[in-house]
């Protein structure tokens, strides 16, 4: 690498890291900002859609049969046998979120129970109703408790062979890894290119359109460097601070998803499941993703005249960009055609779901990682010339 390619890098970093405001925005912020928001969100949706552990449901019961009084030693049952006269106020009351659960059976619903055959009977089967309040979380909670018991107790009346019933065997043979893997594949190469293309958009138009606004690109314009060095330079720094800015979104996207999940992650998805060449893979993907990034809105940003308008520019690109993020949640995982791979952006997509479904193709890898560098270095020649053309830098 020349020399002066290296003196634009430092230049540009010492521009950047040595305002702490914009390390601290473009760096550090993202990943906290994410973490705290996605925690607080897991943490919201987890407390409003369940109850505490040592919750004891109140649930009202009325004609309560021999046959289901084991409801009345359920442990986190507190039950109470009413008249048919309360009916309508405990209504009232569970509209009120003042109760929970309102169980009407009929009366001699045991005898009604046996002497029923749904084959020869004339008339309906006996009916229970179950009042509550889905808004209610433990009204909802108690309303799924009573009728899986209700249901688990008609399926026993004629029951003729059991299924999955060993509650010791696991019988869902879906490992660790293969939930991992079907959750981050999805979800993960979206929010690492919408997290790499936000990192890059807020330091690249700074850095062209920003100097050019000011005047001061001028200076350089003037010195006796190529401007294709220039152009490398400026495309290399940003693209190293960029990809700053997108790994710490990704941590905090990481150390967040557990939170997020309200604790399923916990117990079904482990990102330690992923080796240290999984990792490899995927730094190299990011790496040449944010290389071509910057790439794309250096250009832009030459073209325009103002940091504003180079932003506005790259609103288009970012709607692309999500866009084909999104595709790594339809099919049935990562493409295994090579030619697909030669596909701006789409490429990186596919090769991250792939990575993360334990299903990439290092061909298809070399492939992603060859042309985004390839990619780069055909814009940075553009970039140049755009430096060359004096009708676009001085307007």
């Amino acid at each position: 690498m020349s020399g002066m390619i290296m003196t634009i890098m430092k230049k540009e970093f010492a521009r950047f890291f040595g305002d702490k405001r914009m390390v601290f925005t473009t760096v550090l912020l993202p990943g906290l900002m994410i973490y705290i928001m996605y925690s607080f969100m897991g943490s919201a949706i987890t407390d409003q859609f369940t109850s505490a552990e040592d919750h004891v449901y109140a649930i009202h019961t009325v004609n309560l049969p021999d046959s289901l009084s084991a409801l009345k030693s359920h442990e986190s049952v507190a039950l109470t046998e009413e008249s048919a006269e309360s009916v309508e106020a405990l209504k009232e009351e569970i509209e009120a979120q003042e109760t929970e659960l309102l169980v009407i059976f009929p009366e001699n619903f045991d005898a009604e129970v046996a002497a029923y055959d749904s084959l020869t009977a004339q008339t309906a089967a006996p009916a229970v109703e179950i009042y509550y309040n889905s808004v209610f979380t433990e009204s909802g909670e108690a309303y799924s408790m009573v009728s899986q018991m209700l249901e688990q107790y008609e399926a026993s009346l004629a029951n003729k062979f059991d299924v999955n019933a060993d509650a010791e065997k696991r019988f869902d043979l879906a490992t660790e890894r293969d939930m991992t893997g079907q959750f981050f594949s999805m979800m993960l190469p979206m929010l690492l290119m919408s997290f790499l293309f936000s990192a890059c958009v807020a330091i690249a138009p700074e850095s062209i359109a920003g100097e050019k606004e000011r005047g001061t690109i001028a200076t350089l314009l003037v010195t006796p460097i190529k401007r294709s060095e220039l152009a490398l330079g400026k495309i290399l720094s940003l693209s190293a601070i960029g990809l700053l800015g997108g790994v710490s979104s990704f941590l905090g996207t990481m150390l967040a998803i557990p939170k997020m999940m309200g604790g399923v992650a916990d117990g079904g998805m482990n990102a330690a499941v992923y080796s240290g060449t999984d990792y490899l893979m995927t730094l190299l993907v990011i790496l040449s993703t944010v290389l071509l990034i910057i790439g794309v809105i250096s250009i832009l940003s030459g073209m325009a005249k103002s940091v504003k308008e180079a932003g506005t520019w790259a609103t288009p690109l970012m709607i692309i960009v999500m866009v084909v993020g999104i595709t790594s949640m339809f099919g049935d995982g990562a493409p295994s055609e090579p030619y697909l791979y030669l596909i701006p952006f789409y490429n990186s997509v596919q090769c991250l779901n792939g990575i993360f479904s334990f299903s990439a193709v290092p061909v298809n890898l070399a492939i992603t990682v060859g042309c985004n560098v390839v990619y780069t270095l055909v814009m940075a020649a553009v970039l140049a010339k755009i430096f060359d053309s004096e009708k676009i830098m001085y307007i």
